[in-house]
Order: C-alpha cells, then structure tokens, then sequence
C-alpha cells in the first residue's frame, strides 16, 4: 500500500517576512522529481533557497534531500522526516524562500521548513493506492437480498449485477483482505456461494 497526496499543491505563508512556498508533486520515479526541482529553481531562480527532498517506491527507499545554501541540518532533513513520519511516498517537496531580511535561527528554520510542508500536506488531503480484486459472487436468487445487505454491511460497494439463470454479484474487495473475505462468505452463507476471483486494479482511497 502507499499513501501520498490526494493532488499536487502548492502552499504559500509568511514567516517573519519570508516567503515560503511549498510544492508537493506525486512522482513515481527519482528522474521524475529531479525534473521537476530543476523546473520550480529555474521558475523561482530569484528566490535565496529551493530546498527539495523527496521519497519514492513503497517502502520510502529513495530520500534524497538538499539544503540548497541554508544551514546543515535546518532544511532538507527536518522537510524528509515530515515525510517519513506520515508515512508517505512517491512525493517530492520543494520549499522556496524568499529572505525577508529577518534571521529564524536554527529552530525557527526547522520549524519553517517543516511546518510548510505539513500545511501543505493538511491542505491538500492524503490518499492510500491499494490493489484491490474482483470477486464474482455467484448466487440463488433467494440469497440475493441476504448477500447484498452482507456486503454494504461489510463496506463494499457491488460494482455491478448480473441476472440470468441466477445471481452474479460484482464486488472489488482489497486483495490483502480477499481470502478473509471469502472465508466470511462461505461461513456466513453455508457454501452456498461460488466465488471465483477476477481481475486486479489499483485505487485511490481518501484517507
């Protein structure tokens, strides 16, 4: 599963008369984020600092981060733990400052930095992107109402019906959860399901 951003964003607020702009672009690869820090230093090559990390792949395994000329420490790094600590990935940060003639010191930095990044996060709102599989529930018409009250009860929306010589009912359930899923049904309606599994698809759910 991987969680990051519902959509790009772009988050500005003034801190002791210091702009900081904050873009956040989901990306799937390093090349990817690279490009598009080159492109916000490029757009904002007037600004004093673009401080840019970014995490790719599910497991957080590319962190690449730069202080690009503010002090060691008070930039890059304190911008990537935001990101690990809320767990997310494929995602790239670029932090623009703009001086605004006030010094922040050391933590006023970290707080600056790191705080752009979450306000732009809580802005923007998060999702997970879960696999999720078909299952085909085929059934008797007299199980048909059972089954569907089941299923909403479970909170899973049938993607569709099929009525012939019986009752095909579509479902897409996550596929860590299917085999759980599956023995739910046969215990709850006795074996009397066939359920055979479908395609997989990846989805978007808000979180």
């Amino acid at each position: 599963m991987t969680i990051t951003i519902k959509d790009d964003v772009i988050f500005e607020e003034e801190i002791k008369k210091s702009r900081f702009i904050c873009h956040l672009k989901r990306v799937t690869t390093e090349e990817a984020a690279r490009e598009f820090i080159n492109s916000i230093k490029k757009q904002h090559h007037k600004a004093n600092h673009n401080v840019s990390p970014f995490t790719i792949d599910d497991h957080q395994e590319i962190q690449p981060s730069s202080d690009d000329g503010e002090p060691s420490g008070t930039a890059g790094v304190p911008m990537l733990e935001i990101l690990k600590k809320r767990e997310l990935t494929n995602l790239v940060a670029v932090v623009t400052r703009y001086f605004g003639g006030i010094k922040l010191g050391g933590g006023g930095l970290i707080r600056a930095y790191a705080g752009s990044v979450n306000h732009a996060i809580d802005a923007v709102g998060l999702v997970k992107i879960v696999e999720q599989t078909q299952l085909d529930i085929d059934m008797d018409y007299g199980l048909f109402d059972n089954v569907s009250r089941y299923l909403t009860s479970a909170g899973l929306a049938i993607a569709a019906s099929v009525f012939t010589a019986k009752v095909v009912i579509k479902v897409y359930a996550e596929t860590a959860e299917l085999e759980q899923l599956k023995e739910d049904l046969t215990e709850q309606f006795h074996g009397k399901l066939e359920l055979t599994i479908g395609d997989k698809k990846l989805v978007e759910v808000a979180i």
